[in-house]
């Protein structure tokens, strides 16, 4: 049996928001498993999914950056050690010149992007650009991930939220970029920034994710004395509604839009209001969200030895 530390039961809550008590429990049902132990939660009902960034604590920012005609995007996101760095402008200028680099980068990955000459200073890489960065202000930097989208038949619009916190690219398909579909991707990429949406529509999850999820429900329900004693049509029937409901909060296009007036109206409808108010077609092709720190860790040992003083560990 593996032992169960105040850390592991931090982490499983803070994933979670599930009780101490019974975090510590499901860490000993599973012998001390991190993932099994989020499973054996969610059968319970004691947890929803669990948040895939549960620690995040990294500081740093996101930066967005396109191009003249709208066709092509990039977003970048530098992590430093503290807030007060992020905050600082020639932090932020460093990170503007990296996010302009990767515009015009062929890299597929950071090993390769931080191999490239550095196009501000070509006696230097990127790599030994950054190690000059890192000298000069005097903490730790970090060029986590990049991502550039091109739009071959519509055009692309960025949103940067709470200072660099988040950052969103968002690629339209359109007959016509006219200004009011320019401030419709604008909304939606707002919209992308304040939900997080994992997917666009229904039709691109994962059918290995809804399998999964699916058993999850199921085992809920089976957990459940009143609900898992109605018949087998009508269980099925609760398991189906509640995947509908799990993918309206999940699925963009099904998310109810934030701004809408009735609040009622989804994102999917208001982007086919928008085209046919105007005339055209429009349609969101893909979408990208970096949020800073996003699965990164930051120690908290003054948290966790409160968890173990709470339950005598």
């Amino acid at each position: 049996m593996a032992e169960v530390t105040a850390s592991m039961v931090k982490e499983l809550r803070e994933m979670t928001s599930a009780g101490m008590m019974d975090c510590k429990k499901a860490l000993s049902e599973t012998n001390g498993d991190m993932d099994k132990a989020v499973e054996y939660l969610r059968e319970k009902g004691l947890a929803k999914a669990a948040k895939k960034a549960g620690r995040i604590a990294a500081e740093g920012i996101c930066e967005t950056i396109i191009s003249e005609d709208g066709k092509t995007a990039a977003i970048v996101e530098v992590n430093s050690e503290t807030d007060f760095v992020a905050k600082n402008e020639k932090f932020r200028g460093y990170v503007q010149d990296v996010v302009a680099q990767v515009l015009t980068s062929e890299a597929g990955d950071i090993d390769a992007f931080l191999a490239e000459i550095w196009a501000k200073d070509t006696s230097k890489t990127v790599a030994e650009e950054l190690a000059a960065q890192i000298a000069v202000i005097g903490e730790n930097m970090k060029i986590r991930r990049f991502a550039k989208v091109k739009a071959e038949n519509g055009f692309i619009e960025t949103y940067i939220h709470s200072g660099g916190k988040i950052g969103v690219l968002i690629e339209m398909e359109a007959s016509e970029a006219v200004a009011a579909a320019k401030e419709c991707a604008k909304n939606v990429a707002m919209q992308i920034a304040a939900m997080n949406p994992k997917y666009i529509c229904e039709a691109d999850v994962d059918a290995e994710y809804l399998a999964h999820e699916k058993e999850i429900i199921k085992a809920q329900i089976m957990n459940d004395p009143k609900e898992s004693q109605k018949p087998e049509k009508v269980i099925e029937g609760m398991i189906q509604g509640r995947i509908k409901k799990e993918l309206k909060e999940i699925c963009l296009l099904d998310q109810v839009y934030v701004r809408a007036e009735d609040g009622k109206q989804s994102v999917g409808q208001y982007v086919a209001q928008v085209a046919k108010d105007n005339g055209i077609t429009l349609a969101v092709k893909s979408i990208v969200r970096f949020e800073t720190g996003e699965g990164l860790e930051k120690k908290q040992e003054d948290f966790a030895a409160e968890v173990a003083k709470q339950m005598g560990m």
